[in-house]
């Protein structure tokens, strides 16, 4: 059996993006592909068993048939951390991933999803590096878009994997501006080189695959609609928060900008709405107003007439950002058009072929 060990610079570099894309690439050459998340942080409970959210999306976008236990072994729940430095999980964390991967032994290949940069998971003996290291898989990193940044990240993840034994068998960079930097991936190619590692493909920058839709922003925060705007499936540009005066707000809104500002900042709102109103300078995209505080009915009545979406939530601003930034970056089994793209985007920009060339053989014992 075939295997690489997936890993990332940091949270959001487009692990899960590469995941799918390297899944339906192995599965369209008819390889019996298996997906396994030895540990997880972001747990839901799926037919009774505690399960990974990208153990859960693999599983039902590609309708694998391994149960979540073998593709989801290992959860850090809210105070594991704590109870682990405190020596009350007695609980064998490796053998229990042990069990798991050589459940696929029968697979042709099987793609294993690290957590985070690779010392992820080190409070609790389990990091990248150690899980890779203990199954015997060499490991792809992917970091994302710039030049000195995406190099600096890697070569750092991979001094932590190479001190654990672990080869490196390439990087891919993700959310490239490939229009904006003509000739980057000669330059990454070369920069990574220097450092003794292949750069194996970079992925253009594509804004719905990093950002939300209204619909998924409304559905998210679970607020009150306050106008559906004229299309809950335009996909956000960027995220601005209303807590400066009225005249500076506008230098930081763009057409395409959701902004967060509490519903009794009446001054903000009716800027922004004032300004959606032009139609050379439509300045936002929408608003979430926070706090449970509901504007004035002039104020209502001026965002439906210039048809700005809108939403009313009770939570703080801040709580409400933090929200929206997890939307930000996570890919849900329901957005198919999103997933397609991702297919088409990796099968577009990255040799499958080459990456199952670096693959390593799963040792026999």
């Amino acid at each position: 059996m075939r295997q690489l060990y997936l890993a990332a610079t940091g949270q959001n570099r487009g692990k899960t993006t590469a995941s799918l894309g390297l899944m339906d690439g192995f599965m369209r050459r008819g390889l019996r592909t298996g997906f396994l998340k030895p540990v997880g942080q972001r747990t839901v409970i799926m037919d009774g068993h505690p399960a990974d959210e990208d153990a859960v999306l693999v599983r039902t976008v590609f309708g694998l048939p391994e149960p979540y236990p073998q593709m989801s072994p290992v959860h850090i729940p809210r105070g594991f951390t704590k109870a682990y430095i405190d020596g009350r999980v007695v609980e064998d964390l490796g053998a229990k991933i042990r069990v798991a991967h050589a459940a696929y032994r029968d697979h042709d290949v099987l793609l294993i999803e690290g957590t985070g940069h690779a010392g992820v998971g080190a409070v609790i003996g389990l990091s990248n590096a150690v899980v890779a290291a203990m199954l015997g898989a060499p490991a792809i990193i992917v970091s994302e878009g710039g030049v000195g940044r995406p190099i600096d990240e890697i070569v750092l993840n991979a001094s932590l994997f190479t001190a654990h034994g672990v080869p490196v068998a390439g990087a891919i960079v993700n959310k490239v501006d490939l229009d904006a930097q003509p000739g980057i991936e000669r330059v990454l190619e070369r920069g990574l080189a220097k450092h003794g590692i292949a750069l194996l493909g970079v992925l253009p920058v594509r804004p719905i695959l990093s950002n939300p839709t209204l619909g998924m922003i409304l559905e998210g925060v679970h607020g009150e609609t306050i106008h559906p705007g004229p299309d809950l499936d335009r996909v956000i540009d960027d995220v601005a928060i209303g807590a400066m005066e009225p005249f500076h707000m506008l230098s930081h809104v763009g057409p395409g900008t959701l902004v967060i500002v509490p519903g009794d900042r009446d001054d903000v709102i009716t800027t922004l709405t004032d300004a959606h109103a032009d139609e050379l300078d439509r300045r936002s995209v929408g608003l979430v107003l926070t706090g449970g505080y509901r504007p004035p009915i002039e104020v209502l009545d001026q965002i439906r007439r210039v048809d700005l979406f809108a939403t009313l939530v009770a939570e703080d601003t801040y709580s409400v950002a933090s929200e929206i930034h997890d939307l930000l970056v996570k890919t849900h089994a329901a957005d198919r058009e999103k997933i397609d793209l991702i297919k088409s985007v990796v099968a577009e920009n990255l040799s499958i072929d080459r990456v199952l060339g670096v693959a390593g053989t799963a040792p026999t014992s």
